[in-house]
């Protein structure tokens, strides 16, 4: 697939101006993120959660409370990505283009790392990715792992699967590895079931991805894993991207690439 877009200012004042469509292979070669903002008491608790479980949330920048933009976003978070979600009291009320009405004072926003910043280098090494060949949203599930909680806040893992032919398993957990700071190597390979994972047809999030003979299911840890907490922990408000509609910030991939 060609990138529809190739720098982030055209696909953030695209989205400004009401374009809605998941971003995985837009602007090759510049990091995507997560979004997740919470009053800021409640953002205390998670960026303790997000410490203790730096895999599924590793943070990326975090805004003082009411800020709309970071030295890595050079846009507004509030109209930039493609689609949001919001969330009273942990139950999704709305899924909207545009959250400034909704945006307060107190909220602190923070930027995950997102799988999405080392497909470009599993494309580059010959690794397919599916749910870029076929135009799609990657398909994420909730699963039976516990993160670790902290204070108010606790949830379930949230993982991304890509189907992966048997014999570059290897060559994508070498390559994806080489980038903790947005989930890094897979989590698990293959039997979903272990994961508490009953349909890969019926992701939670996303898409579901078409699985070739001689293809194996590969999950990485996802930046949703903040929404499922905020599902299950139900603070007063919280706004984050929706999934697979991620903001893409003005740092380049290979900022987060560990030499090896």
């Amino acid at each position: 697939m060609t990138a529809l877009f190739t720098e982030p200012f055209e696909a953030r004042a695209a989205f400004r101006g009401g374009t809605v469509m998941p971003t995985a292979g837009l602007c090759p070669g510049w990091t995507q993120a997560n979004l997740i903002a919470l009053p800021q008491d409640h953002a205390e608790d998670f960026l303790r959660f997000a410490d203790r479980n730096p895999q599924s949330c590793p943070v990326l920048g975090v805004t003082e409370p009411g800020a709309v933009g970071l030295s890595i976003f050079d846009g507004d978070l509030r109209t930039d990505l493609p689609a949001y979600r919001v969330y009273e009291n942990g139950e999704l009320v709305a899924e909207r283009a545009d959250v400034t009405d909704v945006w307060r004072g107190d909220l602190v926003a923070v930027l995950i790392g997102c799988s999405f910043t080392f497909e470009n280098a599993l494309l580059e090494a010959g690794v397919p990715v599916r749910h870029i060949e076929d135009s799609s949203n990657v398909p994420m599930y909730r699963t039976s792992v516990e993160c670790r909680p902290a204070g108010r806040m606790s949830g379930p893992l949230v993982v991304s699967m890509r189907p992966i032919p048997v014999d570059q398993v290897e060559l994508a957990m070498r390559v994806t590895s080489r980038y903790p700071r947005v989930h890094g190597a897979p989590v698990h390979i293959g039997q979903p079931e272990l994961l508490g994972i009953r349909d890969l047809d019926r992701p939670d999030f996303g898409d579901p991805v078409r699985i070739e003979p001689g293809e194996v299911s590969v999950f990485w840890a996802c930046g949703v894993t903040p929404q499922a907490a905020v599902m299950r922990s139900k603070p007063p408000l919280a706004i984050g991207h929706a999934p697979g509609h991620m903001a893409i910030t003005d740092a380049r991939d290979e900022d987060y690439l560990v030499e090896v």
